[in-house]
């Protein structure tokens, strides 16, 4: 039997396509909104109902990760589609942020046989303010100086994870920051 936490990510794999698809399609700002708030919303509740009923798996933290990742990377390809211009002036943060997510993924798979699944604070406060960037694009039609900071606090959190990677001896899940990570080293 399927979970909850298990519609819900896959309801947020499926949202992915449907965003990138829908703004090539040149729907407006406000059904990509929805979508993204959707999404948004569904991952905030797979984590807590997976909490409350006992459902939180290390398999099923992992495959959030991935969704989560992948639901990202479609809602910005679909920004850059909807507001033309939206990355030009961001290639510097945008460019790092890939360097390092791909360096650190490399890294742990090759550590860990995987990639980490930390779900850290700053991964939530990067959520927060990726949505909030993403929305104000979708919605205004112009670039928007929260994205830049958002792809800045990006590569603060892919380091923040690189250095955890690099402390944990073994794969392990829902570590909150690098200072859990000395403590569990």
């Amino acid at each position: 039997m399927v979970s909850a936490p298990q519609l819900l990510i896959l309801f947020r794999a499926a949202c992915a396509p449907a965003i990138f698809v829908l703004a090539c399609f040149g729907y407006s700002g406000t059904v990509l909104t929805e979508v993204l708030v959707a999404a948004f919303l569904s991952d905030v509740l797979d984590g807590e109902i997976a909490r409350r009923t006992g459902t939180a798996t290390p398999a099923l933290r992992y495959a959030d990760t991935i969704v989560d990742t992948v639901f990202y990377v479609a809602a910005a390809a679909a920004l850059a589609v909807a507001v033309p211009g939206a990355f030009d002036d961001l290639w510097l943060p945008l460019v790092a942020l890939v360097t390092v997510h791909v360096s650190r993924a490399t890294f742990e798979v090759t550590k860990y046989g995987r990639i980490a699944s930390y779900h850290m604070w700053s991964s939530k406060a990067l959520g927060l303010l990726l949505a909030a960037a993403l929305i104000y694009g979708f919605i205004t039609g112009v670039p928007n100086l929260l994205l830049s900071w958002a792809l800045w606090l990006g590569i603060v959190n892919e380091l923040e994870g690189f250095a955890t990677s690099a402390i944990l001896p073994r794969w392990q899940p829902d570590v909150p920051s690098l200072v859990h990570a000395l403590q569990r080293r």
